[in-house]
Protein backbone atom coordinates (compact mmCIF):
# COMPACT_ATOMS: atom_id res chain seq x y z
CA UNK A 1 0.00 0.00 0.00
CA UNK A 2 1.02 3.74 -0.85
CA UNK A 3 -0.37 4.93 1.99
CA UNK A 4 0.49 1.69 4.28
CA UNK A 5 -2.63 0.96 5.09
CA UNK A 6 -4.38 -2.91 5.15
CA UNK A 7 -6.91 -3.40 1.90
CA UNK A 8 -9.30 -4.26 4.45
CA UNK A 9 -12.06 -7.19 3.36
CA UNK A 10 -15.47 -5.86 2.19
CA UNK A 11 -18.39 -7.09 3.67
CA UNK A 12 -19.11 -9.28 1.19
CA UNK A 13 -15.45 -10.57 0.64
CA UNK A 14 -15.41 -11.26 4.20
CA UNK A 15 -18.51 -13.52 4.28
CA UNK A 16 -17.21 -15.20 1.06
CA UNK A 17 -13.90 -16.08 3.33
CA UNK A 18 -15.53 -17.03 6.17
CA UNK A 19 -17.63 -19.11 3.83
CA UNK A 20 -14.58 -20.48 2.26
CA UNK A 21 -12.13 -21.24 5.29
CA UNK A 22 -14.84 -23.28 6.66
CA UNK A 23 -15.21 -25.52 3.42
CA UNK A 24 -11.51 -25.50 3.33
CA UNK A 25 -11.62 -27.01 7.02
CA UNK A 26 -14.75 -29.08 6.98
CA UNK A 27 -14.91 -30.74 3.54
CA UNK A 28 -11.44 -32.41 3.80
CA UNK A 29 -12.23 -33.84 7.49
CA UNK A 30 -15.99 -34.71 6.45
CA UNK A 31 -14.15 -36.57 3.38
CA UNK A 32 -10.95 -37.38 5.97
CA UNK A 33 -14.19 -39.26 7.89
CA UNK A 34 -15.86 -41.10 5.29
CA UNK A 35 -12.58 -42.98 4.26
CA UNK A 36 -11.87 -43.76 7.85
CA UNK A 37 -15.05 -45.44 9.00
CA UNK A 38 -15.81 -46.89 5.29
CA UNK A 39 -12.14 -47.88 4.11
CA UNK A 40 -9.27 -47.62 7.04
CA UNK A 41 -7.32 -44.56 4.86
CA UNK A 42 -6.61 -41.52 5.45
CA UNK A 43 -7.65 -38.87 2.75
CA UNK A 44 -4.13 -38.26 1.31
CA UNK A 45 -3.78 -42.13 1.56
CA UNK A 46 -6.35 -42.80 -0.43
CA UNK A 47 -4.96 -40.01 -3.18
CA UNK A 48 -1.77 -41.45 -3.53
CA UNK A 49 -3.54 -44.78 -4.63
CA UNK A 50 -5.64 -43.56 -6.62
CA UNK A 51 -3.73 -41.45 -8.33
CA UNK A 52 -1.34 -44.15 -8.74
CA UNK A 53 -4.55 -46.04 -10.14
CA UNK A 54 -4.55 -43.35 -13.12
CA UNK A 55 -1.12 -43.18 -14.10
CA UNK A 56 0.57 -45.03 -17.04
CA UNK A 57 1.80 -48.29 -15.54
CA UNK A 58 -0.11 -47.59 -12.56
CA UNK A 59 2.93 -45.79 -11.42
CA UNK A 60 4.49 -42.15 -10.66
CA UNK A 61 7.96 -40.84 -9.74
CA UNK A 62 7.79 -39.96 -5.52
CA UNK A 63 8.48 -36.27 -6.73
CA UNK A 64 5.44 -36.02 -8.91
CA UNK A 65 3.11 -37.65 -6.24
CA UNK A 66 4.39 -34.97 -3.54
CA UNK A 67 3.93 -32.13 -5.57
CA UNK A 68 0.34 -33.29 -6.22
CA UNK A 69 -0.49 -34.21 -2.72
CA UNK A 70 1.41 -30.86 -1.72
CA UNK A 71 3.35 -33.08 1.05
CA UNK A 72 7.54 -32.80 1.42
CA UNK A 73 8.83 -35.95 -0.13
CA UNK A 74 9.88 -37.65 3.54
CA UNK A 75 6.27 -36.82 4.37
CA UNK A 76 5.07 -38.93 1.50
CA UNK A 77 7.68 -41.20 2.39
CA UNK A 78 6.11 -41.76 5.44
CA UNK A 79 2.70 -42.28 4.03
CA UNK A 80 4.41 -44.95 1.46
CA UNK A 81 5.59 -46.53 4.09
CA UNK A 82 2.24 -47.24 5.42
CA UNK A 83 0.69 -48.26 2.23
CA UNK A 84 3.81 -50.74 1.39
CA UNK A 85 2.72 -52.54 4.88
CA UNK A 86 -0.67 -53.04 3.66
CA UNK A 87 0.43 -54.46 0.68
CA UNK A 88 -0.77 -51.51 -1.82
CA UNK A 89 2.21 -49.88 -2.81
CA UNK A 90 5.88 -50.67 -3.87
CA UNK A 91 8.45 -48.61 -4.34
CA UNK A 92 11.26 -49.31 -7.05
CA UNK A 93 14.22 -47.10 -9.04
CA UNK A 94 13.07 -45.17 -12.01
CA UNK A 95 14.53 -47.42 -15.12
CA UNK A 96 15.07 -43.86 -16.69
CA UNK A 97 16.77 -42.34 -13.52
CA UNK A 98 18.57 -43.94 -10.90
CA UNK A 99 17.90 -41.29 -8.55
CA UNK A 100 14.84 -40.96 -8.41
CA UNK A 101 12.25 -43.53 -6.89
CA UNK A 102 8.67 -44.96 -8.10
CA UNK A 103 5.74 -45.69 -6.31
CA UNK A 104 4.11 -48.61 -7.90
CA UNK A 105 0.66 -49.75 -7.09
CA UNK A 106 -0.05 -53.39 -6.38
CA UNK A 107 -2.71 -55.54 -7.21
CA UNK A 108 -3.97 -55.63 -3.71
CA UNK A 109 -3.51 -51.85 -4.23
CA UNK A 110 -5.20 -51.61 -7.14
CA UNK A 111 -8.32 -53.77 -5.80
CA UNK A 112 -8.58 -51.45 -2.72
CA UNK A 113 -9.14 -48.03 -5.11
CA UNK A 114 -11.60 -50.11 -7.03
CA UNK A 115 -13.20 -51.16 -3.54
CA UNK A 116 -13.40 -47.42 -2.48
CA UNK A 117 -13.59 -45.40 -5.23
CA UNK A 118 -17.51 -45.89 -5.03
CA UNK A 119 -18.10 -44.36 -1.62
CA UNK A 120 -15.75 -41.89 -1.96
CA UNK A 121 -16.92 -40.82 -5.11
CA UNK A 122 -20.69 -40.77 -3.76
CA UNK A 123 -19.51 -38.51 -0.47
CA UNK A 124 -18.61 -36.21 -2.72
CA UNK A 125 -21.43 -36.12 -4.59
CA UNK A 126 -23.32 -35.88 -1.62
CA UNK A 127 -21.72 -32.93 -0.30
CA UNK A 128 -20.36 -30.78 -2.47
CA UNK A 129 -22.18 -31.59 -6.54
CA UNK A 130 -25.67 -32.95 -4.98
CA UNK A 131 -25.94 -28.89 -3.71
CA UNK A 132 -24.92 -27.44 -7.14
CA UNK A 133 -25.94 -26.87 -10.36
CA UNK A 134 -23.86 -28.20 -13.60
CA UNK A 135 -23.01 -24.06 -14.62
CA UNK A 136 -22.06 -23.95 -10.66
CA UNK A 137 -20.08 -26.89 -11.13
CA UNK A 138 -17.95 -25.63 -14.01
CA UNK A 139 -17.79 -21.87 -11.71
CA UNK A 140 -16.15 -23.95 -8.70
CA UNK A 141 -13.62 -25.34 -10.92
CA UNK A 142 -12.82 -22.40 -13.04
CA UNK A 143 -12.43 -20.25 -9.46
CA UNK A 144 -10.74 -23.22 -7.98
CA UNK A 145 -8.19 -23.23 -10.70
CA UNK A 146 -7.68 -19.53 -10.57
CA UNK A 147 -7.13 -19.68 -6.90
CA UNK A 148 -4.93 -22.27 -7.01
CA UNK A 149 -2.83 -20.26 -9.76
CA UNK A 150 -2.45 -17.80 -7.52
CA UNK A 151 -1.11 -19.86 -4.60
CA UNK A 152 1.34 -21.63 -7.09
CA UNK A 153 1.88 -19.43 -9.70
CA UNK A 154 3.97 -20.92 -12.74
CA UNK A 155 3.42 -23.97 -11.30
CA UNK A 156 1.72 -27.10 -13.48
CA UNK A 157 -1.98 -27.46 -12.28
CA UNK A 158 -1.42 -31.36 -11.38
CA UNK A 159 -4.32 -33.33 -14.00
CA UNK A 160 -6.04 -36.60 -13.55
CA UNK A 161 -3.36 -38.48 -15.84
CA UNK A 162 -5.97 -40.22 -18.69
CA UNK A 163 -8.73 -37.56 -18.24
CA UNK A 164 -9.89 -36.04 -21.05
CA UNK A 165 -12.91 -34.19 -19.88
Amino acid sequence: MADGEPRWLTREQRQAWIALSRLTVWLPAALDAQLQRDAGLSHVEYLVLSWLSMSPGRSARMSDIAARADVTLSHLSRIASRLEKRGWLRRTPDPQDGRATLAVLTDDGWAKVVATAPGHAEEAQRLVFDQLTADEVAELRRIAEKVTTAIKPGADLPTIPGASD
